[in-house]
């Protein structure tokens, strides 16, 4: 398309002409970006206290939320990878059984390997429940470590003492197999 030589500059500023002049493409942006900064300020929690603030403060607080969202999600895909780990990567899932035998408790305890951590905590909830420890031992096969740990407990009931052993254990690990 050749270009005309005669036309006069005040042509590109005619508003019957396609191209919108600069004006109006910056009133446009402003209102664009403005209608931007209204919908990021409706998807963050209102704040504590009162008033819309400034256009940079609004920024900011939606930076730092997401920023929370950020670690928050982090968090959240760090515990699933945890928790996802006792059923992938040659680990066996958790098992716990409690067994009454008179007024000794049994607690078998079975974990991958790398859970050791879930002994020390059965170990801590047995010492607080005032469970006596007789013996504890361990066998590890390939990816797999299995406690027997047992206690007795005192009083004229046994059975409520090891119900609620039972019990706390299946708070502390609420997928595992805890038989009262």
């Amino acid at each position: 398309m050749p270009i005309n030589q005669n036309a006069s500059p005040e042509m590109d500023q005619n508003p019957s002409s396609s191209k919108p002049d600069r004006k109006t493409v910056e009133k446009n942006r402003r209102n664009e970006m403005k209608s931007l900064c209204s919908k990021l300020a409706s998807l963050v929690p209102p704040r504590s206290h009162t008033g819309t603030g400034s256009l940079l403060d609004q920024l900011e607080v939606a930076t730092s939320y997401i920023k929370k969202l950020e670690l928050n999600l982090e968090k959240m895909k760090q515990k699933r990878n945890w928790l996802m780990g006792f059923n992938n990567g040659g680990l066996k899932p958790l098992e716990i059984k409690v067994n009454l035998m008179g007024s000794v408790v049994e607690v078998i305890l079975i974990t991958g390997i790398n859970c050791q951590f879930l002994f020390r905590e059965t170990i801590r909830v047995l010492q607080e429940e005032d469970a006596d420890i007789a013996n504890a031992c361990f066998s590890v096969q390939e990816n797999t470590v299995s406690h027997t740990i047992h206690c007795k407990i005192g009083g004229s009931a046994p059975e409520y003492g090891a119900a609620r052993i039972a019990e706390r254990l299946r708070k502390f690990v609420p997928l595992a197999d805890v038989d009262p």
